[in-house]
């Protein structure tokens, strides 16, 4: 039982050490002890195909994704960090075609630019083009679809964005 005590303690020691470093995280982030906030601008939506809530929600999953995996306070203007998105493109092709040349599968792709500033660390900046995608069936309309698959895209560019940026990956 003592042993099993003396474990605990250990490994409680070096888990508060090693987050208290301030470099490294439990959330995979990679951060200086001196950053200590993020502004994230409304993204801008300059696609050519409309989509009227995937700014804000794009907005929205960033804000909340550097909320919740990381220690620093959002701020409005002069963060250490910021983060300022664009939506470049938003477009719908056909993926597979039957033998009669008509699609049986289309994509949604959505492009977001990102340019990623550290003014402390300005070696750590990040300009850079993210791209996902979700595909559907062709026989449906993508107002029928559109709101899930913005969704899941919305997830998987946050995460890539996350990555590039604080995770470093």
């Amino acid at each position: 039982m003592r042993k099993l005590f003396h474990a605990i303690l250990v490994i409680a020691g070096l888990t508060g050490y090693l987050s208290s470093c301030g470099i490294y995280s439990f959330s995979g982030t990679s951060i200086q002890p001196d950053v200590k906030s993020i502004t994230i601008p409304y993204v801008e939506y300059t696609a050519l195909r409309v989509n009227p809530s995937l700014s804000n929600d794009l907005t929205e999953a960033l804000k909340e994704k550097y909320r919740k995996l990381t220690r620093l306070e959002e701020v409005d203007l002069d963060g250490d960090l910021e983060l300022v998105c664009t939506v470049t493109g938003y477009d719908v092709k056909a993926t597979a075609v039957t033998a009669n040349e008509m699609a049986s599968q289309n994509r949604l792709t959505v492009t977001v630019k990102v340019e990623f500033s550290n003014k402390k660390y300005p070696e750590d900046d990040v300009s850079n083009n993210f791209s996902a995608y979700e595909d559907f069936d062709a026989t449906l309309s993508l107002d029928a679809v559109e709101a899930g698959l913005c969704e899941t895209i919305v997830e998987k560019l946050v995460e890539d964005i996350f990555n590039a940026t604080v995770a470093q990956w």
